[in-house]
């Protein structure tokens, strides 16, 4: 990957993955990110990756399931630790910027980029019913979008990917890294 690299939903989001460092605690995914008010990922979990979030400008709302939302303003720092599903999104009225680190980024970066593609071309409200089966299939032991009904992560994504790859239609998805396991 060259860096900077930016993506962009279609939504409101644009995601700039600037660098891969190490330090004494490895390799980490170094980015910024700007949301438009109002919009935001849905509720999700990387069970492998820590995310922290620290707000440059804007007021940047925040919840884990079963607490109540909070928010964060410029100067502050949000850390999910690995495994710690979350949500969150522009709680104020002009862009909101954050700057941040995944760690470690494993494959991350490429998710994100697929997803973000793909519901950009899905008109920015969610990505294609192929590409989300594909992706959350693939690499369920890494991320998992909980708003997505337990059932369909687990039973229907499966047969829709599997429908995919057995009529080709997700060739562009040849180059795919492999998924972490846990």
């Amino acid at each position: 990957m060259t860096y900077p690299h930016t993506i962009e939903s279609g939504g409101g989001e644009r995601l700039t993955f600037s660098a891969r460092r190490r330090d004494d605690r490895g390799e980490y995914l170094e980015g910024s990110n700007v949301v438009a008010p109002g919009a935001g990922p849905p509720m999700h979990v990387h069970h492998l990756q820590e995310e922290s979030l620290t707000v440059e400008r804007g007021r940047m709302g925040y919840q884990r399931p079963g607490q109540a939302a909070q928010v964060a303003g410029p100067g502050e720092t949000v850390t999910f630790e690995a495994g710690d599903a979350h949500r969150f999104w522009n709680a104020g009225d002009e862009e909101l910027v954050c700057t941040g680190v995944i760690r470690p980024p494993h494959n991350a970066e490429y998710f994100l980029s697929e997803i973000f593609a793909s519901t950009k071309r899905n008109g920015g409200k969610r990505p294609g019913l192929l590409d989300a089966a594909y992706l959350s299939h693939r690499y369920r032991s890494e991320f998992e979008m909980l708003e997505i009904p337990a059932p369909v992560r687990r039973l229907v994504f499966p047969v829709v990917a599997a429908a995919g790859r057995l009529f080709g239609l997700q060739r562009r998805f040849a180059g795919a890294p492999e998924p972490v396991r846990r």
